[in-house]
């Protein structure tokens, strides 16, 4: 079974990242991993991370958004972690500005893994007091031990 720690690095893990808007914060995203990633394209991701979106927002609720998509060309799925300076509308189901985001990427033909990943991320985030923890990182690499330190402990 695959899980988050493996596929999420220190240099995705990030904090008091401007936001702005939501289509800006997923503009950023698309850009560090195509930065992180050389055969996958900013605008490739962001088309995809948008298209997704358009479905409904995956502003998940207690300021956390989980966007996720599949990408045309990733070989394997990734992810990344950023804690906004500020809070965003993102359009979420209970309506609160998010601040918190856990992004997943997976490849076309990604389907079981998707789904067990986005429930690993789902079911992490369902507790306050994760969510607490994850806000208090003070630093990128604070923010990945944190990760792994809870996913080791599920």
């Amino acid at each position: 079974m695959i899980r988050l720690e493996h596929i999420l690095t220190p240099e995705r893990s990030l904090v008091n990242v401007q936001g702005g808007s939501k289509k800006r914060v997923l503009e950023h995203i698309a850009e560090l991993v195509a930065k992180d990633q050389p055969g996958l394209s900013a605008d490739n991701i962001f088309d995809s991370l948008i298209g997704r979106e358009r479905l409904g927002s995956t502003g998940f609720g207690n300021g956390i958004a989980i966007p996720h998509c599949r990408i045309p060309g990733a070989s394997e799925p990734l992810s990344l972690v950023m804690h906004l300076a500020n809070a965003i509308d993102f359009d979420a189901l209970d309506g609160a500005p998010v601040d918190l985001l856990f992004v997943l990427l997976v490849p076309e033909e990604a389907t079981d893994e998707h789904l067990e990943l986005l429930s690993q991320i789902a079911g992490l985030l369902d507790k306050a007091d994760i969510r607490q923890q994850l806000r208090a990182a003070d630093s990128n690499q604070a923010l990945y031990q944190t990760i792994v330190t809870l996913q080791q402990a599920a």
